[in-house]
């Protein structure tokens, strides 16, 4: 039987752990459908219409559904809202929002502590402690409002540590011309929603939204007891892994990573990077059109096409599924352009950049304008939200292309500004759609989305690159011409290596037969 490369175990690993962070994220997005009173109904406008829509009224009440916590408080004599939670429009967005008020404060320190401490415990710990807090939440959310908001921000702020911690393992473990295949499993994160959201509805839809977190803490244990067994910071402290592939790494990646610390970090050179910024720039765009979708499409779905839990949890998974596909078809493509010199490696970057940014706006625009069609909505939703898998290939992976060695740093700068469309953006869906839950309220929700997605977009493509950068080594500016002259000769002979076929089987005996040959000749 064919062994296993540990670079397979790591994707896939890294593939679950993208998946349990958004679970994390997104489980009470579809739950607060059910939590508040009227399964979701808006308090004025819509509530006739909710009345009259059969599948709504086919539901089960909340007070015929089990739960422990509902048990445990009936038990104990404790009052508490059995009818649901009477939260305003603003109070909902607020609760959506809380999870990334924090979130981006730890974005850099993420990536600091990833290089320092390695991303198995960072990203490990940083997922392990918000699965902890989704057993935490059902009783929360029956004791106090301020006290489930104060929950879901500590919660948003630990798992910010995620994100930017991964590109320290990934600068570690793949070489250049696979990091855009590698990058996609980040793209977990859309299995993550269009698989829970379905479940969370079928979930519910059966016994109650209390469940929906026992799952995720239980879903998500299982995942960290399995990142603490399967992966490592880097080839060569991984036990198992083979001797050549190994090599394999360890020759692709050059000196572009080096395994001790490469000096003080260049904050001066990092702040004032055009191509850095760039990305931050791609980056805001992208979560805001991005984050808009996914937080509020349950919302939308429920409220302004009526439709139950169930399709509610399926129409608002299904974009997230194709955008996984869509990366993963992408990614394949932009390695391929890179291994046969078709395209630039800065032109691959902007090229994917334009389509997850720049098209997806265009799209986007189109839902503002044709949204109130049931059929136009679902359709326009799934294809802008797949677009947006070319992120993987884009910015994302332009951040190591940058500088492998501060690739987590990098990440963390981009996650801490471009993540704060996270909070800001339901915080304006919020007082857009507060008891005005209507076609034109969302129809200016996604025109904002439209403007944010292609701006970013266009400023990407004029303006970015993704060569390496001088600062890469730890350096603010690059030494005396002489040296200089070396450093080009040395890129373009490393620009050649990876412009090679990276199958890794051949690759792997091709560094055999040199080590073999180079150990003849020092014998001699």
């Amino acid at each position: 039987m064919a062994e296993v490369s540990a670079r397979t175990v790591l994707w896939y690993m890294t593939f679950m752990g993208f998946i349990v962070n958004y679970m994390i994220r997104i489980n009470l997005n579809i739950t607060i459908v059910d939590m508040i009173v009227g399964h979701g109904a808006d308090t004025a406008g819509n509530s006739t219409a909710l009345a009259n829509s059969s599948a709504l009224a086919a539901l089960p009440e909340i007070r015929e559904r089990f739960s422990l916590e509902r048990w445990f408080l009936d038990w104990a004599n404790i009052p508490y809202e059995k009818e649901g939670f009477r939260w305003t429009g603003k109070q909902q967005g607020a609760l959506l929002g809380s999870f990334f008020w924090a979130h981006w404060t730890l974005q850099i320190p993420g990536g600091i502590l990833a290089t320092k401490y390695g991303t198995k415990l960072i990203f490990g710990w940083a997922n392990g402690i918000g699965v902890f807090c989704c057993f935490l939440i059902p009783i929360v959310s029956y004791s106090s409002y301020t006290g489930l908001i104060v929950l879901r921000v500590f919660q948003g702020w630990i798992t910010g540590l995620a994100w930017p911690s991964m590109h320290v393992l990934t600068a570690k473990w793949i070489p250049p011309n696979e990091r855009s295949k590698f990058v996609s499993a980040y793209l977990g994160s859309s299995v993550g929603v269009a698989l829970f959201y379905p479940i969370f509805g079928y979930i519910i839809d059966w016994t109650c939204w209390e469940w929906v977190y026992y799952i995720c803490g239980i879903v998500g244990t299982a995942w960290f007891i399995a990142w603490q067994f399967l992966v490592f910071d880097s080839p060569a402290e991984h036990p198992r892994i083979a001797e050549s592939e190994r090599r394999y790494i360890e020759k692709s990646l050059g000196a572009s990573v080096q395994n001790t610390s490469p000096g003080p970090t260049p904050w001066l050179a990092i702040a004032t990077s055009r191509p850095v910024w760039c990305n931050v720039v791609a980056q805001w765009g992208g979560i805001w059109g991005l984050f808009t979708l996914m937080t509020h499409a349950p919302t939308y779905f429920r409220l302004i096409h009526h439709w139950n839990i169930r399709a509610t949890g399926f129409l608002s998974g299904l974009p997230h599924l194709m955008r996984m596909l869509f990366a993963y078809v992408f990614s394949v493509l932009a390695d391929y352009l890179l291994r046969t010199d078709r395209l630039s490696r800065t032109n691959v970057r902007k090229l994917a950049t334009f389509m997850c940014c720049g098209v997806k706006g265009l799209i986007v625009l189109a839902l503002a304008y044709f949204g109130y069609n049931a059929t136009a909505a679902i359709l326009l939703v799934t294809v802008a939200t797949m677009f947006h898998g070319a992120v993987s290939s884009g910015p994302l992976a332009s951040m190591v292309d940058l500088s492998p060695n501060y690739a987590g740093i990098v990440l963390g700068v981009s996650g801490m500004i471009g993540g704060m469309p996270g909070f800001i953006s339901p915080w304006i869906v919020g007082q857009l759609t507060n008891d005005n839950q209507t076609i034109e309220a969302w129809k200016n929700v996604f025109l904002i989305s439209s403007a944010m997605l292609t701006g970013s977009g266009i400023i990407y493509v004029l303006f970015s690159e993704s060569t390496l950068q001088p600062w890469n080594s730890g350096c603010h500016q690059l030494p005396d011409p002489g040296l200089k002259e070396l450093q080009h000769l040395g890129a373009s002979k490393e620009d050649e290596e990876e412009k090679k076929p990276l199958n890794p089987e051949t690759s792997i005996d091709e560094v055999d037969k040199e080590t073999k040959t180079n150990s003849e000749g020092n014998a001699k």
